[in-house]
């Protein structure tokens, strides 16, 4: 009978990465081998915008490798927990392993300590976890999330949904209103800079979030517009006081067609 790893028999720090890290070092994204970083997908774009309620999270649905489409409906925003949302832009094996690794972080937190992380030590975690992916980055392997949440610490609602964006180094960035992450981030933030309204409600923020993205895939190729024909919406995660929770495609469907159909009687929107 195989041996267990004294590791596992050992107790240790409330962070996964650092059991990771000491017990199966080869597992964790930075320490992969990877091939030439053209040949391999990479996600795009990212917009947050908050509301009355908390904040919203979407993302478009493609993913280019070079000048290819290699995926048409990639999923590039999850929920965290509870409370919070992750959306990932560049690499996107990379970032994908890189959401699932901060999911059981956070989980193993809650189970090891007893208390969940704060919002702010969610986001000083994925820095952490960005930083470790630094090698990799300089090669050209970069992953540039953008995490939101519901700070239950703070009231009003209005004022408790946090946007954080990050650079490949672990930079933590706190961002108001919205953000935008991405090949199409500069077209997306534009857009929102013009539809942003503080004051609004739920379906308002998704109708902004939807038609950042659209104008987003309107500039940039790697970013992928709604595409009816086959049913692929962007993701959309809402994060409110009563949690986080992905919007099903019957609830965008909706919303995306009607901004489908706004364009086609008024192309710049």
């Amino acid at each position: 009978m195989t041996a267990v790893p004294a590791a596992y028999l050992t107790p240790g720090p409330g962070s996964f990465t650092e059991f990771l890290a000491r017990a199966e070092p080869h597992l964790l994204p930075g320490n992969r081998q990877h091939p030439v970083a053209e040949q391999i997908p990479h996600g795009t774009t990212i917009v947050a915008p908050t509301c009355a309620d908390g904040v919203i999270l979407a993302g478009d649905r493609r993913a280019t490798m070079g000048n290819l489409i290699a995926q048409r409906d990639i999923e590039k925003v999850f929920v965290a927990d509870s409370h919070s949302a992750i959306g990932i832009a560049g690499t996107a094996g990379l970032a994908i392993e890189m959401v699932r690794l901060f999911k059981l972080e956070l989980e193993h937190y809650e189970k090891i300590e007893g208390v969940r992380l704060s919002l702010d030590g969610k986001a000083n975690r994925l820095s952490s976890m960005i930083r470790g992916n630094l090698g990799a980055a300089m090669q050209g392997l970069a992953v540039i999330p953008l995490f939101a949440g519901f700070d239950i610490d703070r009231l009003p609602a209005a004022e408790a949904g946090r946007i954080f964006s990050y650079d490949i180094t672990g930079g933590r960035y706190e961002e108001h209103d919205y953000f935008a992450v991405g090949s199409g981030s500069m077209f997306a933030r534009s857009a929102l800079k013009k539809r942003f309204d503080r004051g609004s409600s739920l379906p308002g923020a998704v109708r902004a979030a939807v038609e950042a993205l659209y104008d987003a895939a309107d500039d940039d190729s790697a970013t992928g517009g709604p595409d009816l024909t086959r049913r692929i919406y962007p993701v959309v995660v809402t994060v409110t006081a009563t949690g986080s929770r992905r919007l099903a495609d019957t609830e965008v469907g909706p919303v995306v067609e009607e901004v489908v159909a706004g364009r086609m009687v008024n192309p710049g929107g």
